[in-house]
């Protein structure tokens, strides 16, 4: 894997001085040992739609080691990952870090600027669902494109930062991508237990068309055979201080455990982690206002009673059923709901994984 190669690299060549270590090179920029550069990667005009550009901070070390892509703002109304980012890049000093880091401190500006849940402003595209992308395609899969051919191609590691976007509730959980198409997993799943957060969700990528089919970020890592994880934390668009600090923990915890920065990670106790494989979605039949039971993460049994959409005109149009018993992990605090939605995630709990 390339991460494990690159760490062999680190304990192999760590007699080579700083003068020795190359620059390195992302789009159109050089960036040398030991130092941090802020610059704009620029997404193109298109067809119908206007340019943009995604804020990138790349900070490379003196020591050889991984490079490591951190994403945050793939949904522009999810806040705190685009505030922990900012904190993260002045926090860090490149002359202690081994290895690269690439910051994305908010990935779709366009729906950024114009507070867009979900999907871009001009083409209502969900960029979380268009990896990966297409040069010559609408703002998003342009957007979907320029990362995955100069971030995603260019990381040994991928974090993509996530919270509850809209009218989301959301239990705090990082996701790690296992089975037989995913690389890497016993350090992915060291990175994500490193974070310290209360719930870790295994993904088990079995077949093409999970990776495929409607391709998040996340899945572009699996795709690029990179061990990848999914950070989620925050709810309703929340820029909640603790939720910013968690996760600035978590991507420091995360350097730690890759070698990258000295030291061991810390408030990494697992002995309270709850361990989920995989999820089940509750999906509505009818468009119309939703009325939740309970929006909060806790464990629910089969056929309890989750909550009840109702018409327009107050008329009851279905009493929503939990399909399985598990743990509700995120889902919709309406009202608004379409048909087809989920309304909730339910991930099934397991002992802690065997690697």
């Amino acid at each position: 894997m390339k991460l494990l190669y690159f760490l062999t690299a680190l304990v192999f060549f760590s007699h080579v001085s700083a003068e020795e270590i190359s620059p390195f090179n992302i789009a159109d920029v050089t960036v040398a040992p030991g130092q941090r550069v802020d610059f704009n990667l620029a997404v193109a005009a298109g067809k119908s739609d206007p340019k943009t550009h995604i804020p990138v901070s790349v900070i490379h070390g003196k020591q050889s080691g991984p490079v490591l892509a951190v994403v945050g703002g793939v949904h522009g109304f999810e806040f705190s990952p685009i505030l922990a980012a900012a904190k993260l890049a002045d926090r860090l000093e490149a002359d202690s870090l081994s290895g690269t880091l690439i910051l994305v401190r908010a990935a779709h500006v366009a729906a950024f600027e114009n507070r867009s849940p979900y999907v871009n402003p001009y083409d209502r595209k969900n960029l979380n669902r268009s990896f990966p992308g297409d040069p010559k395609g609408t703002q998003t899969e342009r957007i979907a494109w320029a990362i995955s051919h100069n971030i995603v191609a260019k990381a040994d590691f991928l974090i993509d930062v996530h919270s509850g976007d809209g009218a989301e509730w959301l239990a705090a959980f990082v996701g790690v991508y296992g089975g037989p198409l995913a690389s890497d997993y016993p350090t992915a799943l060291a990175v994500a237990e490193a974070f310290g957060f209360p719930n870790i969700v295994r993904y088990k990528m079995n077949t093409q068309k999970q990776i495929d089919d409607g391709r998040s970020l996340n899945r572009q890592g699996v795709a690029a055979k990179i061990p990848t994880i999914l950070v989620e934390i925050g709810e309703n668009g929340s820029r909640n201080p603790e939720h910013i600090e968690a996760i600035n923990t978590g991507l420091v915890n995360t350097l730690k455990t890759l070698d990258m920065l000295p030291g061991s990670a810390e408030n990494a106790s697992l002995k309270d982690a709850k361990y989920f494989d995989g999820t089940s979605s509750v999906p509505v039949k009818h468009s119309g206002i939703w009325y939740p039971k309970y929006s909060i993460g806790r464990f629910v049994k089969k056929n309890e009673i989750l909550g009840t959409l109702k018409d327009y005109h107050g008329a009851t149009l279905e009493t929503v059923k939990a399909p399985t018993s598990g743990f509700a992990l995120y889902g919709l605090a309406g009202p608004p709901v379409k048909a087809g939605e989920s309304v909730m995630t339910i991930a099934k709990p397991v002992p802690r994984f065997s690697q």
